[in-house]
C-alpha cells in the first residue's frame, strides 16, 4: 500500500511539472509574439493618438509603444516631475498636459537631472502656442514605483499615474488614459531630453521551460532507478 501511494505522488509529481513546463512553452510562444507585435509598431509611422472613443479598448499587449503624434497646446504650468533613472543618470520626468480641441492628454516630454527640476531653471523649454508632439504611447502607471507610492499632496511622484497626475494638476474635461512618451526631437536649450523610453521585455520563458521538464525527467528516472536498487 506504501510503495502504491508512493508511485502515486511521483506520477502525480511528475504530471504537475509536465503541465508547469507546457504552460511555460504556450507563455513563451505569447511573449514572442508580443515582441514582434511591439517591433512592427515601433517600425510603423505615426499615427493619431487614439480619441474618447477609442479609450476603453486600449490594451497593453495591443497598443502600447504605438507611434503617435498629436496636436495642441501645453500647459506648462500644470507640469509634474516624476522620479527616473535612466543611462543619463538619476533625474526626473517632465510629464506635462498638452490640451488638443477635444480632450487633454499628459505627455512625458523627457528627461531632466536633478538640478534642473525646477521649471525655472529651464525656460526656454516651456515651448508656447501650438506644437506637434510625436512619441510612443504609454498606458497608466497606476500606484507609485520605485517600492513607494506615489504622494500627490507632496508633489511626489514615482510613477506616471493618469488619473492622479490628471487630478491633482486639476485638469478639466476628457483626459486620455494613456500619456505619450515623446521622441528625441531638440527642445529649445536642450531640456527636457525626449526619446529614452527603454523598450525591453524580459523573457525567462525557455529557461524555465526547461528547467520543469528537466525536473519531470530526473524524477521518472529516479521512479525508475528505485526498484533496482531494492531488488
Amino acid at each position: 500500500m506504501r510503495r502504491t501511494s508512493a508511485a502515486a505522488a511521483v506520477v502525480a509529481a511528475i504530471a504537475v511539472f509536465l503541465g508547469l513546463g507546457a504552460w511555460q512553452v504556450q507563455r513563451l510562444a505569447w511573449k514572442r509574439d508580443l515582441i514582434a507585435r511591439v517591433e512592427a509598431r515601433l517600425d510603423a509611422a505615426p499615427v493619431a493618438v487614439p480619441g474618447p472613443d477609442a479609450w476603453d479598448g486600449l490594451t497593453r499587449d495591443a497598443d502600447e509603444y504605438a507611434r503617435v503624434t498629436v496636436g495642441g497646446r501645453f500647459l506648462h504650468d500644470r507640469e509634474v516631475q516624476t522620479l527616473a533613472v535612466t543611462e543619463r543618470g538619476s533625474g526626473y520626468w517632465v510629464v506635462t498636459p498638452l490640451a488638443t480641441r477635444d480632450f487633454t492628454l499628459l505627455v512625458n516630454r523627457g528627461f531632466v537631472p536633478a538640478d534642473r527640476r525646477d521649471p525655472a531653471t529651464r525656460t526656454e523649454g516651456q515651448v508656447p502656442g501650438e506644437v506637434t508632439v510625436s512619441g510612443l504611447l504609454r498606458l497608466s502607471e497606476p500606484g507609485g514605483g520605485f517600492l513607494r507610492a506615489n504622494r500627490p499632496a507632496a508633489g511626489r511622484w514615482y510613477s506616471r499615474d493618469v488619473a492622479a497626475i490628471a487630478a491633482a494638476a486639476g485638469l478639466g474635461g476628457p483626459v486620455a488614459p494613456y500619456f505619450v512618451d515623446a521622441d528625441a526631437a531638440p527642445n529649445p536649450g536642450g531640456l527636457p531630453i525626449g526619446g529614452m523610453t527603454v523598450v525591453h521585455f524580459r523573457n525567462p520563458h525557455l529557461s524555465y521551460a526547461l528547467t520543469w521538464f528537466a525536473l519531470a525527467a530526473g524524477l521518472g528516472w529516479l521512479a525508475l532507478r528505485a526498484p533496482r536498487r531494492r531488488g
